[in-house]
Order: C-alpha cells, then structure tokens, then sequence
C-alpha cells in the first residue's frame, strides 16, 4: 500500500486513540474468499453477514491493538485477498 495513505491513516489512528485500544476492522469480501480471510486471524472471531444478492459477505473482527503501526500491519496483510474492501 502507498506511504501516503499509511501516512495520512497513522496520523488519523493516532488523533482519535489512546493506545492500546479495541479497534474494529471491517471487510467486504466476495462470498468464496471469506475463509482467506479467516485464516489470517485464527484467534480471532469473526462476524459475517450477507450481501443483499449473498455475492458478498461483511466479515468484521474486533482486535486489541497497540498501536496504529499494528492497525496498519493488518491492512496490508489483507490486502493480498482478491477482492476484498477494508472500510
């Protein structure tokens, strides 16, 4: 991912956080790369929900971070899923 944007994120983590914090991510995968990224996070539980047409599904994760770096360690360790979008 660009510097910029892990720049300008970093910046906005770190305004609106004390860390260590709770931090949600939440991703739009299409329906077949939802175990990929399940995968990625063993210990973690993961809440899913259907799209409207069931092409897509929501997978949000709840993750005790320390720090934006780390925030920002897991957006790019997604980013490797086809398809998927981080909102």
């Amino acid at each position: 991912m660009e510097s910029n944007w892990a720049d300008s994120l970093r910046q906005k983590l770190d305004d609106h956080y004390t860390w260590p914090s709770l931090y949600t991510f939440k991703f739009i995968v299409p329906k077949e790369k939802v175990e990929d990224v399940k995968k990625l996070f063993p210990r973690h539980e993961a809440t899913e929900k259907s799209s409207k047409n069931g092409n897509y599904i929501s997978v949000t994760l709840q993750m005790m971070m320390r720090g934006s770096e780390e925030v920002i360690e897991v957006y790019n360790l997604v980013s490797g899923v086809e398809g998927l979008i981080a909102l």
